[in-house]
């Protein structure tokens, strides 16, 4: 089976910072006139991500992201709505300035093996990802290493296949990986204030988008939702 991978084969481009809940607002309210809200949204507008981030005892994926690596891979399991009816294996890639993300589907039981170390099954999966998370397990002792929750409110251009989210309400399960219990211990590690913006884009970034961007204050550093993740240990 081949691997699924989303958005752009070639790489898509990608922009991650903070700002503030009153640009935040600001910003929403222009994006609205030009940009369509994600037909996944809830009656308020947002849905709720919850995903489990893969790492090891030296904390490899934590420490690339810090050392700002051109070149580094951070896998993930994704539900939705802390429901069990979709769950995803992630990828995602960095390659110089590009993004890539793969995904394939995977059952509740095949994440509980991966979450206690029993990993026979996957050597020889038929799915890629599947091999390739295998290999990071078993050679660099990746393994489940935090929940992360969060609710995103997602907007849509077509021209560039541009996609801005604002993520909020950002929590962690510090070490525990029950990612299905839906009454795991979170705790909130972004301040109340703050709202991540992500923008990701093909080459094309359209002139209305970048012009509206440039309307709120953002802050020089990149937020990772994962490092945030870890900021408790």
């Amino acid at each position: 089976m081949p691997r699924v991978t989303s958005f752009n084969p070639n790489g898509r481009k990608e922009i991650k910072q903070a700002i503030s809940y009153p640009d935040y607002t600001l910003l929403k309210t222009k994006l609205q006139h030009v940009m369509q809200l994600d037909k996944h949204a809830g009656m308020d507008g947002k849905y709720l991500i919850r995903s489990t981030y893969f790492d090891n005892f030296a904390n490899k994926v934590l420490n690339e992201k810090k050392e700002g690596y051109i070149n580094r891979d951070k896998y993930r399991v994704r539900i939705y709505g802390r429901s069990s009816t979709v769950i995803n294996l992630e990828r995602k890639s960095k390659r110089n300035n590009l993004t890539f993300k793969t995904k394939c589907a995977i059952s509740q039981t095949e994440y509980e093996k991966i979450r206690v170390g029993d990993l026979s099954w996957m050597e020889k999966d038929n799915r890629g990802l599947i091999q390739d998370l295998y290999q990071e397990m078993y050679y660099s002792q990746l393994k489940p290493t935090t929940v992360v929750d969060y609710e995103r409110e997602a907007y849509i251009y077509p021209y560039g296949n541009v996609r801005v989210t604002f993520d909020s309400k950002v929590q962690s399960s510090l070490r525990n990986t029950d990612m299905f219990n839906q009454n795991l211990p979170m705790v909130d590690v972004l301040e109340s204030n703050l709202v991540i913006l992500e923008v990701k884009y093909d080459e094309y970034f359209p002139d209305i988008i970048k012009y509206l961007l440039q309307s709120v204050d953002t802050h020089a550093e990149a937020y990772s939702k994962y490092q945030l993740s870890r900021m408790y240990g």
